[in-house]
C-alpha cells in the first residue's frame, strides 16, 4: 500500500485535487457546489486558510491554497473534506428531488465500508495529490491547468466564462464567489 503524497511544507503554496469517490458527478448539482463553497469560506474565515485559485468541476475540485500559523495545510484539508462530505451527504439524503439518491448513497456506503478510516460513508478519495508550488514556472503551470479545466472539458470556450472558478478574477473581472489571494 502506498503512502501517497505528503505535505512537507505545511505553510507553502500547494496545488491540490479533491476527487469524489468513483468520480461521481455530485457537483453537477448547484446546491452541493454551494455547500462546498460555504465550507471553503468558513475555512478562510476561521482556519487561516488561503485560497489562491480554484475550480469546481462536476466530480473533482482543484485548489491552489496555503495556510498560515497556527493552522497546518494538512489539518485544514482534512477538516474541509470531512465537514464538506458530512454536509453534502446529509443534503443528498434529505433532498427529495435527488433522483440518484439511493445509488449515490450506496456508492458512498460501499466505499466507506472498504476503507477502515471511515465509519459509514466515504465521499472523497483520501489522497489530495498535493504539489508544492515552489517556483514561478510551477505556479504558472498549475494555474493555467486549473483554469483551463472547464475549457478542456468542453463546458466553456474561455476560462473566465466558467462561473465556478477563479479564472474571471485573474482576468480582471469581478469574482465574488470565493475570495482569493492572488499569486504574485
Amino acid at each position: 500500500m502506498t503512502q501517497g503524497y505528503q505535505i512537507r511544507d505545511q505553510h507553502g503554496i500547494h496545488f491540490v485535487t479533491l476527487t469524489v469517490v468513483e468520480w461521481l458527478d455530485v457537483f453537477s448539482n448547484e446546491s452541493y457546489r454551494e455547500i462546498f463553497i460555504d465550507c471553503i469560506i468558513y475555512c478562510q474565515s476561521n482556519k487561516h486558510f488561503h485560497v489562491h485559485a480554484w475550480v469546481i468541476m462536476s466530480n473533482h475540485i482543484h485548489l491552489i491554497v496555503s495556510t498560515s500559523s497556527p493552522s497546518t495545510l494538512s489539518s485544514n484539508l482534512r477538516d474541509l473534506k470531512k465537514y464538506s462530505a458530512y454536509k453534502i451527504i446529509k443534503a443528498i439524503r434529505t433532498n427529495e428531488s435527488e433522483s440518484r439518491k439511493s445509488w449515490l448513497m450506496k456508492v458512498f456506503r460501499t466505499n466507506g465500508r472498504s476503507n477502515m478510516r471511515n465509519v459509514t460513508f466515504q465521499f472523497w478519495i483520501q489522497d489530495n495529490h498535493p504539489v508544492l508550488l515552489d517556483s514561478n514556472f510551477m505556479l504558472d503551470q498549475r494555474l493555467k491547468y486549473l483554469h483551463n479545466n472547464p475549457v478542456k472539458a468542453g463546458i466553456v470556450r474561455r476560462p473566465e466564462d466558467y462561473i465556478y472558478s477563479s479564472a474571471a478574477a485573474y482576468a480582471g473581472m469581478k469574482d465574488e464567489i470565493i475570495e482569493i489571494e492572488f499569486l504574485d
